[in-house]
């Protein structure tokens, strides 16, 4: 057997529900690095590769392991009848020095060892609400792909666990170790955000129905001039009282909810139409397309023509 300085053993959990393309795929992408790094001039580190199943229960492993993989699933969170046993089995994993890592609803079993709490991660931005709502002492930003804390990397979308595995064959063979898998598998080794895919969901289920008769007013309103005044108006409330009640049933301040609601229309546009981004600055409603550049790079993280270079249909 090698010696534990040359060898990296990565183990991946397969728990009910897992999705077995990533399961398989990141199996594929360690063994890649591996063989490509095998190559080089100085070889060691090795990885290895182990598939822990939960079902029939699990045992504590011979040697510690350097990193475990809880992969995304296709079929929602994990129920909570599977999450605490396997939530116990993965502490002891960390107890031992391993590396968490999650892609997608992997994360929710992360959560629930408690190891999370206080620090930041990421999920699937479809999923943030309920995340929040289970676990509101982890810091959750869906915005981000890749949240490498150290001891713990979460990660965000079903396909992220690409990333992931990048980011780990990165930890344990080095940068250029990464660039040649990425380039081998023909993979876009970084500059991706979440944000570039999610979409603007807001809650409409607060119980809170003074907001809520604004936010159904300002969603056919969003491509025209609306003040604080209007708003507060269409919800029955004086400003500053509606300002503190959208912020607790949103999460957000009035301005940055029509600004989300602007962006969203923006996306499209940009993705379906060739008008210029002047143009569609004017048709969601800003006057100004300097002002609207700035707040579509706020919230997307990119331009809006390297948006539309990403992400337009073409025809």
């Amino acid at each position: 057997m090698q010696d534990r300085r040359t060898r990296r053993t990565i183990g991946i959990l397969w728990y009910p529900g897992a999705q077995a393309a990533a399961v398989y795929g990141l199996r594929d992408l360690f063994d890649a690095a591996d063989r490509l790094h095998a190559g080089r001039p100085t070889p060691p580190p090795r990885l290895e590769v182990q598939q822990w199943h939960a079902e029939g229960g699990l045992t504590r492993p011979d040697a510690a392991l350097d990193a475990l993989v809880v992969p995304p699933s296709l079929v929602g969170s994990v129920v909570p009848d599977h999450g605490r046993p396997l939530a116990a089995w993965i502490a002891g994993r960390h107890r031992e020095g391993t590396t968490l890592c999650s892609a997608c609803v992997g994360s929710f079993l992360l959560a629930e060892t408690g190891l999370l709490a206080g620090r930041p991660a990421t999920t699937h931005w479809a999923l943030r609400d309920q995340f929040a709502a289970r676990f509101p002492d982890v810091i959750l930003d869906t915005d981000r792909l890749v949240i490498d804390d150290g001891d713990i990397i979460t990660a965000g979308g079903v396909m992220a666990w690409v990333d992931l595995g990048l980011r780990i064959v990165e930890r344990f063979l080095g940068p250029a170790a990464m660039l040649t898998t990425a380039r081998y598998l023909l993979v876009d080794p970084g500059g991706r955000e979440q944000r570039f895919y999610s979409t603007f969901a807001p809650t409409l289920t607060h119980g809170d129905a003074a907001v809520l008769r604004a936010q159904h007013w300002l969603r056919s309103q969003a491509h025209r001039k609306v003040t604080l005044t209007m708003m507060a108006a269409r919800a029955g409330l004086g400003e500053r009282t509606f300002i503190r009640r959208f912020h607790k049933a949103t999460g957000l301040r009035p301005t940055e909810y029509v600004q989300q609601l602007r962006v969203g229309k923006a996306r499209e546009t940009l993705e379906t139409s060739n008008l210029t981004v002047d143009e569609v600055a004017y048709r969601v409603g800003y006057e100004d397309p300097g002002a609207f550049r700035k707040v579509f790079l706020r919230w997307m993280g990119l331009s809006p023509g390297e948006y539309r270079r990403r992400f337009a249909v073409r025809r």
